[in-house]
């Protein structure tokens, strides 16, 4: 497979770093401005340097783009004389449609959204997806690429916002709850390194329990709790202080943040 990212960025550099650890491509070009902070993937055996985004269009099949929304109009109608119907256009541009895309790239090109996190890197990410008609005959290319660097879901395209909190925004949630384990571990006595280590890789445990035993989290709760125990004491602490509503209503925020964000760009 011969792929494309445009606009290697923060997230470009994620998906870089996820393609090239699991050697699911056959070639490889990353544009950016600045090609000093590319540095790291000098070395990498078929994966191309470049300033100009159509050198990367002519050599590429699968057409990443990770740029800011501001600046994918302008990259778009820069590439668009290029495109063939043997492109796929991936976007993980946050807020910009499908029609948007085919307004300027024309109807008959396969378009698909993805909406990846920054776990990419490590092969973890929660990826959704969605396309148009052309896309939906192609999508399946765009899971092979999602699915070697994480796991990937379906969804309509009206639910993307939605998907972006949970699983984007939802990472710099989960990794404050982890913060707070370690800052309650070491208040119990274990120094910053070792708390780390038990609140990350305890919450690495608590995930790989439901996607392996496909439970509902409460199951696995009830396996943990016993009647006047420490757990339950502590689960009905967190609650009354609300943990729960907090969690919940942070995620609404972060939605009703984003929908502010799309309706100020059109």
């Amino acid at each position: 497979m011969k792929i494309a990212i445009i606009g290697t960025g923060n997230l470009g550099k994620s998906i870089a770093k996820g393609l090239v650890t699991n050697q699911a491509l056959k070639s490889l070009y990353l544009t950016k401005r600045n090609l000093t902070k590319l540095k790291e993937f000098e070395d990498y055996k078929n994966v191309v340097l470049t300033k100009d985004n159509l050198e990367a269009a002519q050599h590429t099949d699968v057409l990443i783009f990770a740029v800011q929304p501001a600046h994918l109009e302008g990259v778009l109608k820069e590439i668009q004389p290029l495109l063939t119907k043997k492109h796929i256009i991936i976007s993980t541009v946050t807020g910009v449609s499908i029609a948007n895309i085919e307004q300027i790239v024309g109807e008959d090109k396969s378009v698909v959204r993805a909406m990846p996190n920054t776990a990419i890197a490590v092969g973890k990410s929660m990826t959704c997806l969605c396309s148009n008609a052309h896309g939906a005959k192609r999508i399946d290319m765009a899971e092979t690429i999602f699915n070697n660097l994480g796991h990937t879901l379906q969804i309509p395209e009206a639910q993307m916002q939605a998907a972006t909190v949970i699983c984007a925004s939802g990472i710099a949630f989960w990794m404050r709850l982890i913060r707070a384990t370690t800052q309650g571990a070491i208040q119990l006595g274990f120094d910053a390194k070792e708390a780390q280590q038990l609140a990350m890789y305890t919450c690495e445990g608590a995930a790989s329990l439901l996607i392996q035993n496909k439970q509902h989290p409460e199951q696995e709760i009830d396996r943990v709790t016993t009647p006047k125990g420490c757990t339950i004491e502590g689960l009905n602490e967190m609650e009354h202080k609300g943990l729960s509503s907090s969690l919940i209503q942070g995620i609404v925020a972060s939605f009703h943040k984003i929908n502010t964000i799309k309706k100020e760009q059109l």
